[in-house]
């Protein structure tokens, strides 16, 4: 395991269940899912019927710092690393009692608990630097430049393109460009 400069666990890990383990809660699942249709509950549904129950994956930020990431979903599970910066974006993955199995830009997954979360939606520049528009057209007048790793706020997003707020800078971007929406995804803003 290597460490960062502070001395930290700086391990990455996918980690996953042993196949035993998984076959042998392999049934449980599926009969509760059997029970769920049959009392007219499905994907998206909790057990009151809101059709606002959230699905997965999904898209979230982290809320506070320092936030641990574990290789499993408990407090007496190994943290594989810190991030250090609140509000960066994950995609839920994957859900256990409160903890929360996340994948981040990179690729990178782990769990963290779920009060370290937030609905906020953010996004992350990825590639090169992206040019912030007026509209949501490569013709409109730049106002901005974002460089890659910068977060902001996403505001809406329409067939290829997103508005973000970045720095006090509100401007749409191309689609492609920022990581924390999914391709086909329409979003507006509360």
């Amino acid at each position: 395991m290597s460490l960062d400069a502070t001395g930290q666990p700086d391990a990455r890990s996918r980690g996953s269940w042993p196949l035993a383990r998984r076959l042998a809660r392999g049934a449980m699942p599926v009969l509760l899912a059997m029970a769920f249709f049959a009392a007219g509950l499905g994907p998206g549904r909790d057990a009151s019927g809101d059709a606002g129950a959230p699905n997965l994956p999904r898209f979230m930020s982290l809320k506070s710092s320092p936030a641990n990431v574990r290789r499993g979903p408990g407090r007496d599970h190994e943290i594989l690393w810190v991030y250090n910066q609140p509000l960066l974006p994950v995609e839920v993955i994957a859900e256990h009692q409160d903890w929360r199995r996340i994948r981040d830009w990179e690729g990178d997954e782990g769990w963290v608990f779920q009060a370290l979360l937030t609905s906020r939606r953010r996004v992350i520049v990825v590639g090169s630097a992206a040019t912030l528009h007026r509209e949501p057209d490569p013709g409109a007048a730049a106002v901005a430049i974002a460089e890659p790793g910068v977060v902001g706020d996403l505001l809406a997003c329409r067939s290829d393109w997103c508005e973000i707020d970045a720095g006090g800078h509100e401007g749409w971007v191309q689609r492609t460009a920022i990581w924390g929406v999914y391709p086909h995804e329409v979003f507006e803003e509360d």
